[in-house]
């Protein structure tokens, strides 16, 4: 079954990146063997390669969806400016595929959070058919994801989940 989407209210995923929504679709984030659930902390330095994500489509259908991945917390989470920072985005993934199948727009870029806790969030929605003539964002910084969704037809998310991250101390040098 669907996660709930409480712990996305409660990090303010929903509200700052995404409206309400009712999951349909699981989808399963891992950097190395660590799987993404809401609210955790991933260092930096385990998020350098792109994760593996897998989406569990229980319908079996053949549907394709679109991933985004952003930081709503770009520069820092008390002046987000560049709200969201767009880390990733991914379309034309097969359901029950993993996203290597889909076709990478914008290539994974992982956190470098400047200061602060920053939330990294990976939303899934459902296209109604292969994606054409896509807009591909010129900067990173200030995308929106309800705007990209609404211009490509994508309406409201079927999945999400986010982590934690903040800058790692520096390695000090002997």
């Amino acid at each position: 079954m669907a996660r709930s989407v409480e712990p996305l209210a409660v990090g303010k995923v929903i509200g700052d990146v995404l409206d309400m929504f009712i999951p349909t679709v699981e989808i399963a984030v891992c950097y190395g063997s660590r799987q993404v659930a809401n609210g955790c902390e991933i260092k930096p330095s385990a998020t350098v390669d792109r994760p593996r994500l897998q989406i569990h489509d229980a319908r079996l259908s053949n549907q394709f969806y679109t991933l985004i991945m952003t930081d709503p917390d770009a520069p820092s989470p008390s002046e987000p400016n560049m709200r969201e920072w767009l880390h990733w985005l991914v379309v034309d993934i097969p359901g029950g595929a993993d996203v290597t199948k889909g076709k990478e727009l914008v290539t994974y870029m992982g956190p470098k959070p400047p200061t602060g806790i920053h939330r990294y969030v990976f939303a899934l929605f459902e296209q109604k058919g292969p994606m054409e003539g896509v807009h591909v964002p010129e900067a990173r910084g200030n995308f929106n994801t309800r705007i990209f969704a609404e211009r490509h037809g994508l309406g409201g998310a079927v999945a999400a989940v986010y982590f934690n991250a903040q800058k790692e101390p520096a390695s000090k040098k002997r």
